[in-house]
């Protein structure tokens, strides 16, 4: 009998069998997951490295404008030819220069090492030149006072033209002399009484003159101009009109650039302010400076409105007319500028900015700027006084005169003088404004303008709108995620998460274009019923609620729980339709039919179509999706053990909510809300076209803003590459970034202490 045999498998070969078949997949599992966590490791430092990288380029940008002024000698020789130096100027690309004299020649010589190129005479034979005037500062056009009452108009020049060598292509000048009212003098003074002192300005209608007179008379010279048509050749009228009874000596002339305004000053520092406009008048008699101080130079800063008045003592004073409460001018004193204590000898102002040159009695020159109230730079040039000193067109060189007859060439590296912490952020008394104010105004058409880079009101719209955003967005997105998430039923939210998460995908200049274009304009003509409607809106639904209350218990449970809220949709839409219904006769009976008027007749408030309410209104819809999604993740993400708990031990869902929900969810609920000021804060197209990006610091809901990124976006475009107002715009970029930076690390910050504290919940 043979016995049957069973084959059975032990539990080690069947383990081994399994191990086996098993490890190539947990191989296969354990390779991805270390590929991911690599992934997202590399990811995370790669958006690291990316936020670093842009700070730095921000940086790298912006450090320029901090770099201080700098300069280096270039050449000194003595002065080019003979005769007394009237005028001292330099061309553009800082190759040549040009010396009037007072015999009446002008002497064109190479800078460094004035060698003479041309000598050119300007004025009749035997004249000399007793004084001169320029158009404006920097200009070529000059006014040459003769010694027999006359006055010369001629304007220099520089032809550019290219020798070709075999191997480089070379730059060469060649000077030139033209009259643009004919060679022949202009007759000015009578008598032939020498010009002692001169100023200048021409305009396109006419050219002004001011002389004084042997006997300290003042005598104005309007030359009004007429140009042929067919030879287009200009021919002056004269008017001549006499200041006299001057009971100063006047040692300084001065005329305004709007051929309105005659300054005249005595050493001893008293003004009078003269309004030729017609009869000259006297506007008013001042001092320009403190007691025991002399005045020892007087010009004016480019634009012809400020007046630099030079002291015995090393300081410059700024003084410009201000418009006081009965549209007045008066002469103000703005802000003062120390050298060193030495008298000043020479002011030179730049041609395209509001900086100049000051030179002492001990041959030091400063170099300043008046809107940044910077001391640039100080160097001792000459070892004499200053006696001339000037400019180049770009600022990028000046030249010097000293007393001992030589002449000192210096190169400067000055390319950002506008800006300095007061400058960004502190109040300025800017030329034409009343009172120091906070502006932004970055271009204008004249290259007499006086650039306004104030970032404060920049930023003060920038949380301005974020401010109004959240104040619509954080109440409703953070009440709506509490029910959603913890009263709502399952059914409903699911539909009703993902439609307010979808929100999110709108394009902002969507919702920038309707804001701008239909937002506004209802809300203007509807503004009544706006303001009706927060009173209505909130009422109304407390009524509703009340009057669902008192229903019979029968009738509120056909409605199932968490499921109320969809009753409320018909209500808010027709209590809505209701406040807009109501804002005519409201208007009508409150407000004479027009609020508008009312606001600004009554409360002396101004209203902008495109202001805070619409901002906050658009932005506050955008930035809703963000808090609402993320707060209603935490609240629902609460471990339901907790929630039980507590309603166990007998606490409404009410009191459940408040205390150990809205508690354990609240670091989630406060990074939900800054996540949501950070958006706002960088918010670019909404404020862009919903608003009317004015630069104003005015807090009132009427009126509009300009934020950061806005003004980046309006202004880069337009902006020249590596100039004081692209690498402003790039420090507004940097100062976005902080800020953003600032809230998102707040919020970690506050998050983590938050969690912290309620993680034993």
């Amino acid at each position: 009998m043979m016995r049957a045999m069973t084959t059975v498998s032990s539990p080690s070969s069947h383990n081994s069998l399994t191990g086996s078949a098993a490890t190539p997949r947990n191989r296969w599992r354990m390779l991805k997951d270390r590929l991911a966590r690599r992934g997202v490791a590399v990811g995370g430092i790669g958006v690291i490295i990316a936020i670093v990288l842009i700070f730095f380029y921000l940086l790298y940008v912006v450090f320029p404008l901090f770099v201080p002024a700098s300069s280096e000698k270039i050449a000194s020789y003595p002065l080019p030819g003979t005769g007394e130096t009237m005028v001292l100027d330099i061309e553009e690309q800082s190759g040549m220069a040009v010396r009037y004299t007072s015999e009446g020649q002008a002497i064109f010589f190479a800078t460094r090492d004035g060698g003479i190129k041309e000598t050119l005479s300007l004025v009749p034979e035997g004249r000399r030149i007793t004084s001169q005037a320029r158009a404006i500062a920097g200009s070529p056009l000059l006014g040459l006072g003769l010694d027999d009452g006359r006055v010369v108009i001629a304007r220099h020049g520089f032809k550019v033209g290219y020798a070709e060598d075999t191997e480089v292509l070379t730059r060469t000048l060649t000077p030139t002399i033209d009259y643009p009212y004919g060679k022949e003098p202009l007759e000015l003074l009578p008598q032939g009484a020498p010009v002692a002192h001169l100023s200048m300005r021409d305009s396109e209608d006419q050219l002004l003159l001011a002389a004084v007179t042997g006997n300290g008379q003042v005598v104005l010279g309007r030359f009004t101009k007429q140009t042929s048509f067919l030879s287009e050749e200009i021919t002056l009228e004269r008017d001549l009109v006499v200041i006299d009874g001057l009971d100063i000596s006047p040692d300084y002339l001065l005329l305004g650039t709007d051929l309105r305004r005659l300054y005249v000053a005595s050493r001893d520092g008293t003004l009078l302010h003269y309004d030729i406009n017609g009869t000259p008048r006297q506007l008013e008699r001042l001092q320009l400076l403190g007691r025991g101080e002399q005045l020892s130079s007087l010009r004016m800063l480019v634009g012809g409105i400020s007046l630099l008045a030079g002291s015995t003592t090393g300081k410059v004073v700024q003084w410009f007319p201000v418009r006081d409460e009965h549209n007045n001018h008066h002469l103000t004193r703005v802000r003062e500028f120390a050298l060193a204590g030495q008298p000043i000898t020479a002011i030179a102002s730049e041609e395209r900015r509001k900086g100049f040159l000051v030179g002492d009695e001990q041959g030091r020159v400063g170099l300043y700027h008046s809107t940044a109230e910077r001391k640039l730079l100080v160097e001792q040039v000459a070892d004499t006084p200053i006696v001339q000193i000037t400019n180049a067109p770009r600022s990028d060189t000046f030249m010097v005169e000293d007393s001992a007859g030589r002449l000192h060439f210096w190169r400067v590296h000055n390319e950002h003088p506008e800006i300095s912490w007061s400058a960004l952020w502190g109040k300025v008394h800017y030329e034409g404004y009343s009172e120091p104010a906070h502006i932004w105004q970055s271009s204008s058409a004249s290259n007499d303008f006086e650039p306004k880079f104030s970032l404060t009101p920049l930023a003060f719209g920038t949380l301005k709108a974020a401010f109004y955003a959240m104040l619509i967005a954080v109440p409703l997105a953070i009440l709506g995620a509490i029910f959603t998430a913890y009263f709502m039923a399952p059914r409903m939210r699911k539909a009703v998460k993902p439609t307010i998460e979808i929100m999110e995908a709108l394009p902002t200049v969507i919702l920038g274009f309707l804001a701008g274009l239909w937002l506004a304009p209802v809300l203007e003509t509807h503004m009544p019923g706006v303001f009706a409607m927060l009173l209505v809106l909130p009422l109304g639904i407390l009524a509703f609620a009340y009057a669902w209350h008192r229903l019979p218990r029968g009738l509120r449970n056909r409605v199932p729980d968490g499921w109320e809220a969809a009753l409320l949709i018909p209500v808010v839409i027709a209590l809505v339709w209701l406040s807009f219904e109501v804002s005519l006769p409201l208007e009508r009976a409150l407000f004479d039919g027009d609020m508008r008027a009312w606001l600004h007749n009554e409360l002396g408030i101004s209203y902008d179509q495109r202001n805070s309410m619409v901002v906050g209104l658009a932005m506050g819809f955008a930035v809703i999706p963000t808090i609402f999604s993320i707060a209603e993740d935490a609240i629902f993400s609460v471990p339901r053990h907790l929630t039980f708990g507590s309603l166990a031990l007998g606490a409404t869902p009410w009191q459940t909510m408040m205390r150990v929900v809205i508690l354990t969810a609240s670091p989630g609920i406060f990074s939900a809300i800054m996540i949501g000021v950070g958006r706002a804060v960088g918010e670019t197209m909404i404020v862009l076209m919903a608003t009317g990006n004015t630069p104003v610091m005015d807090f009132s809901i009427f009126q509009g803003m300009r934020t950061l990124s806005a003004n980046i976006a309006v202004e880069m475009p337009e902006s020249e590459v590596a100039s004081t107002h692209y690498r402003v715009l790039f420090l507004a970029a940097l100062v976005l970034f902080i800020f953003t930076f600032f809230f998102n690390t707040l919020a970690e910050l506050v998050r983590q202490r938050l969690r912290r504290k309620y993680s034993s919940l």
